[in-house]
């Protein structure tokens, strides 16, 4: 039987593969260096290894690195016993999992659940230089409180009608039959609206919007632009929202029903976190899994950068 074969598939399995902190290294290690370690440093491919610290020592530069090196595991104190079940979790929880949540099912504090996650979210973090093409849907949703959890004072500062006051635009593409994407914009003007379009699309595209009138003149960019009226009705034929729309409700499930609100801070993040798993939808646990851990090299994100003291 094949390693592949033994592989765990569903949260216990991980959870019982994984704890052996042995298994853990090799794991990452073997999906980090197909080919074998390579040090950091000096990319030197010939080393030792120390067994009883699990870590290499290169034979080139003389220096001792471990597997967490360069990657989002970096510095942290935590082993990767506790990392890999917590990867597996945000990876594959339909509505994202609160560091409430992490910090009980892994005996660690909150704070700690809190910082794993965003430096999970970003090994989730996905960057394309290509355009999406054929037909495809734009949208626009506001993230923010509502009027009824606000203060008073707060509630009287709301604006009525579309959007809102404090409230984060946010802004989402989906290729029909490919991914979806999302952006933060500062605002809903025709100006923003089209260049993030120009951004993410490829002139010559179906588009898809509904009537706001930011997507006015879009068809005056080499797309083939049309609209619908969600007063009079929500699909006509082919042209509709509704693949952002069942994305829009799917996030916005995770931030108030799991997460109970996101600083517009950190709202990024937890797009990058909701986008990973819808695009990623069909790939299977152990894929999601692997998907986020083969990300993980090259990033890295300190607390002080977290929370906006760097």
């Amino acid at each position: 039987m094949s390693q592949q074969q033994h592989l765990p598939k569903t949260l216990l399995e991980a959870i019982r593969y994984f704890s052996d902190r042995d298994v853990c290294v090799d794991f990452v290690a073997k999906l980090r260096w197909p080919d074998g370690p390579v040090c950091p440093r000096c990319e030197g491919t010939e080393h030792s290894f120390l067994k009883t610290r699990r870590i290499w020592k290169c034979k080139n530069c003389k220096r001792q690195f471990s597997v967490k090196v360069g990657t989002i595991f970096e510095d942290s104190p935590l082993g990767l016993d506790k990392w890999l079940p917590a990867v597996w979790l945000a990876a594959n929880s339909k509505n994202g999992i609160s560091s409430h949540e992490l910090g009980r099912a892994l005996g660690i504090t909150q704070k700690s659940a809190w910082f794993m996650l965003h430096r999970i979210r970003l090994a989730m973090q996905k960057g394309s230089l290509s355009a999406l093409a054929g037909e495809v849907e734009i949208d626009e949703t506001y993230i923010g409180g509502k009027a009824r959890n606000m203060h008073k004072r707060e509630r009287q500062r709301k604006i009525t009608g579309r959007g809102g006051h404090n409230k984060t635009v946010v802004m989402g593409f989906r290729e029909r039959g490919g991914e979806v994407r999302t952006q933060i914009v500062p605002n809903t003007h025709g100006t923003t609206f089209k260049r993030e379009a120009y951004d993410n699309v490829a002139p010559g595209a179906a588009v898809f919007t509904d009537d706001h009138g930011g997507y006015r003149g879009l068809e005056g960019m080499g797309y083939e632009h049309e609209t619908v009226d969600h007063a009079e009705r929500y699909v006509d034929g082919r042209v509709h929202t509704n693949g952002l729309e069942n994305f829009w409700a799917l996030l916005k499930r995770g931030i108030v029903g799991t997460y109970a609100g996101v600083e517009p801070f950190h709202l990024f993040r937890y797009l990058d976190e909701r986008t990973y798993a819808f695009n990623e939808r069909d790939t299977g646990d152990l894929g999601r899994f692997e998907g986020v851990l083969s990300a993980a090299n090259g990033r890295r994100l300190r607390y002080s950068e977290l929370t906006g003291k760097s």
